[in-house]
């Protein structure tokens, strides 16, 4: 199943503080993962820091793939994930390169007794919203099957994305930075 190319309009202040268009049309970085094809990422936009200084900067989404906010900032876009069947033959390996390509091998949390290859963890708070397919949130403890318009408010816990329908499925993420609290960040460090 494709998708919909996502459609963006970014606005910003004249010369004289009226508001206007300063882009619209396709995302600038759509990147598919070398490692899953069908996996792909659609960078929205990013803030850093936090009040976000409002300008007319360059577009920030033209960087290297990232998959965490940046320090104190904001990222948003869309990810679309292939059927687990498609790459499940190679996982372990393929979930490493694709962890890779996104800039966070350190995040990875998978043991051998994980609930699922892809559990990975990120010191943020995630607000994912379902588009199109379905998926399961997959938890150490627990996991939930998400249909369009299920909401997942994410807070830094160890989970995995798991697409068992042969359909894509595509996602809305809006990732916030975040620091743990004192006595969550002595647990996960046991």
């Amino acid at each position: 199943m494709s998708f919909l190319p996502i459609h963006r309009i970014v606005t910003g202040h004249d010369a004289n503080g009226r508001s206007t268009v300063c882009s619209e049309g396709a995302l600038p970085s759509v990147v598919e993962m070398e490692a899953i094809p069908g996996f792909v990422f659609h960078e929205v936009w990013e803030t850093t820091g936090s009040p976000v200084e409002i300008n007319n900067a360059a577009d920030p989404t033209t960087g290297p793939v990232m998959h965490n906010p940046p320090p104190n900032g904001t990222r948003i876009r869309f990810v679309d994930l292939p059927p687990d069947e498609t790459y499940f033959d190679q996982h372990e390996a393929r979930i490493a390169e694709l962890f890779e390509q996104v800039n966070y091998v350190d995040g990875l949390t998978v043991k051998h007794d994980s609930p699922h290859s892809m559990m990975h963890r990120s010191e943020a708070i995630d607000y994912c919203v379902v588009i199109e397919g379905e998926i399961y949130i997959v938890l150490d403890d627990a996991e939930v099957l998400l249909k369009p318009g299920s909401v997942v408010v994410q807070r830094g816990t160890n989970h995995a994305w798991s697409t068992r329908s042969n359909s894509n499925c595509r996602l809305l993420f809006v990732q916030l930075d975040g620091r743990y609290a004192p006595d969550i960040a002595d647990r996960l460090s046991k």
